[in-house]
């Protein structure tokens, strides 16, 4: 974005199934709470989360531990921070950056975020994630939405 450096978060299961992404401009607390909460109210509470050594996605958990507390939950999400662990998701991520690379970056953040959104979207159905039965454009459009 003309210089400007942008955050791609992406939530992967263990299965390699693409649970949610988003965009940001900034790598920060709010950013990541605002990552968990929506991949949570998504796809529902796991019992771990495995990260990479970054403070704001520690923070962001920690901060949704503390309101799913507030909530009444009596367990709290646990955070695995090991070398490895994370190996599926960067794995995974390999394919954006590969389609990314050649780009040589964005104009603007709204078209980074339709052409990353369009690019995981097309990996999403590539990897067999929509509904069997479901015209595979209907799924798109849901997805893309």
């Amino acid at each position: 974005m003309k210089g400007n450096w942008v955050y791609l978060y992406r939530a992967v299961d263990k299965h390699g199934k693409t649970l949610d992404f988003m965009l940001s401009q900034r790598r920060n607390k709010p950013a990541a709470t605002k990552f968990f909460a929506r991949m949570l109210e998504i796809n529902g509470l796991p019992r771990k989360i495995v990260i990479d050594k970054s403070g704001a996605n520690s923070a962001g958990i920690k901060a949704i531990n503390k309101m799913l507390n507030g909530f009444g939950c009596p367990l709290p999400i646990e955070m695995v921070r090991r070398k490895y662990l994370n190996n599926i998701v960067e794995q995974d991520h390999r394919f954006i950056k590969r389609r990314t690379r050649p780009m040589l970056g964005f104009k603007s953040f709204e078209s980074a975020s339709a052409t990353l959104s369009g690019i995981e979207v097309a990996h999403m159905i590539r990897k067999g994630q929509f509904t069997p039965g479901l015209c595979p454009f209907l799924q798109f459009a849901e997805l893309a939405a």
